[in-house]
């Protein structure tokens, strides 16, 4: 396959058209390596700036205006400063932000979760996802007293080094830069969707746990079917291992109780964060009560210690009390799905009539790219990506990302590159100005050569 170039013309006019982010950039290449807080927010020839952000919409630096769709990193449901929550943070910020005590909003926020996720025999607050996936493991061996993990290639469960490997091509079970090959080695990778894979590696007898993004990686980047998810549910019962699902993004957004109620698929245990936390940082793992148990303080029994500063901190906890009360009865999870659906099917109808040959495929409130799909869709209902082997789905094309969303940024519309989340405040009215820049894009990226 031909390299794909992102035209110098289409990254002069994205220069040309942010002054602003430039001169934030050149101060962050001072500052931070590649200039960026966070790796997926790295861009060329510089990222985005943004200054304020409402409802589907933020505000650059230079004063542009774009309908957003990273949403958060998928922690905003509600869209960008919900007035729900807005309000309740704000008059917590009136009462305190930190007590370094139990509180109030603590107890009401875990009563939200275990309502709503039906696996929450137990509650444990932590900071982030990242720690939620991590402390979920060290859960499981200390339950299981076995050492082996089971994950997913492709699947991503927060950058510490014990679940932070085949995560990218090719997939390898190796260490990675400053890893130890120690952990590393306790780590299986397995191939998405194989059950046979699983079978072989649980009769060993090692395994402590299994962990899944049960809607598949990357939020269904590579579908995940439910018979699959069911299937590994008996097989972990059957061979002593634990079952865990990181609902860090499927949580409250595929349905109230996230993907396990949605899939009849109880786990040993769940990691959550993004929506939990109302957009705010915060995750949590929840479970049974007698894994759970070795949080606790027990007679004769080893405990896990566990700190952190800012577990379920007065302010994250208000954000989430909001959120997950406003969320609880599906409303809002049926409106982002029904807007996300019509967008599915009206920028596969632009690509099906530019004849270009990508498709935009999701199930929930998301939109993802398929850009090696081989053919253009039929039509605006074609997402069919079943039969599509999983490295393909998964697999990167960084120079047309680029182009689509530097593209689609001089068009007044952001995404990460590849996938897309929408909210509840992404109307009819601004599904219709998204299809109509997308369509520009497309144009542009065709007549340069991209597309």
């Amino acid at each position: 396959m031909a390299r794909v170039t992102t035209s110098p013309k289409l990254a002069d006019a994205y220069t040309d058209a942010l002054p602003a982010s430039r001169a934030l950039y050149e101060r962050a290449r001072k500052l931070f390596p590649d200039a960026v807080t966070h790796d997926n927010r790295r861009m060329q020839p510089f990222p985005l700036y943004v200054e304020r952000a409402e409802g589907a919409f933020k505000w650059d630096v230079d004063g542009h205006r774009y309908i957003d769709y990273w949403m958060g990193h998928g922690a905003l449901l509600l869209g960008h400063n919900p007035p729900a929550v807005r309000d309740a943070v704000r008059e917590q910020a009136g009462k305190g932000t930190h007590y370094g005590a139990c509180h109030p909003k603590e107890v009401e926020w875990g009563e939200w979760v275990q309502r709503l996720v039906p696996s929450a025999e137990r509650v444990r607050f932590t900071a982030s996802g990242t720690e939620a996936t991590h402390m979920a493991v060290r859960l499981a061996r200390a339950f299981t007293a076995k050492k082996h993990v089971v994950k997913f290639a492709g699947h991503f469960h927060g950058w510490h080094e014990g679940l932070e490997i085949g995560v990218r091509a090719p997939y390898e079970a190796e260490p990675e830069a400053g890893q130890l090959a120690e952990v590393v080695e306790l780590v299986t990778v397995l191939p998405p969707n194989d059950l046979v894979a699983v079978r072989e590696r649980l009769a060993d007898g090692d395994v402590a746990a299994v962990i899944v993004e049960p809607t598949g990686g990357h939020f269904g980047s590579v579908p995940m079917p439910a018979s699959f998810v069911r299937a590994l549910r008996a097989e972990t019962q059957r061979a002593g291992a634990l079952l865990i699902f990181d609902e860090v993004v499927t949580g409250f957004r595929v349905a109230p109780g996230g993907a396990q109620q949605l899939l009849g698929v109880k786990p040993d245990m769940t990691t959550l964060a993004k929506i939990l936390a109302g957009g705010l940082p915060g995750g949590a793992v929840v479970g049974r009560e007698d894994v759970l148990g070795h949080l606790a303080t027990r007679p004769g029994a080893q405990k896990i210690a566990h700190h952190g500063t800012f577990n379920a901190n007065p302010l994250t906890a208000a954000a989430g009390v909001a959120m997950l009360s406003a969320v609880a009865d599906g409303q809002a999870i049926r409106t982002a799905n029904a807007q996300a659906a019509k967008l599915r099917h009206g920028l596969n109808e632009i690509l099906a009539r530019e004849k270009v040959a990508w498709k935009i495929y999701g199930e929930h409130s998301d939109w993802k790219i398929f850009f090696n799909a081989g053919a253009p869709p039929r039509d605006g209902g074609d997402q069919a990506v079943a039969d599509v082997d999983w490295r393909r789905l998964d697999a990167k094309e960084p120079e047309r990302s680029r182009a689509l969303r530097q593209a689609l940024i001089l068009h007044g519309v952001d995404f990460n590159g590849a996938r897309a989340l929408v909210s509840t405040c992404h109307t009819d009215a601004v599904i219709e100005e998204t299809l109509a820049a997308f369509d520009t894009a497309i144009r542009t990226l065709r007549e340069e050569g991209v597309a």
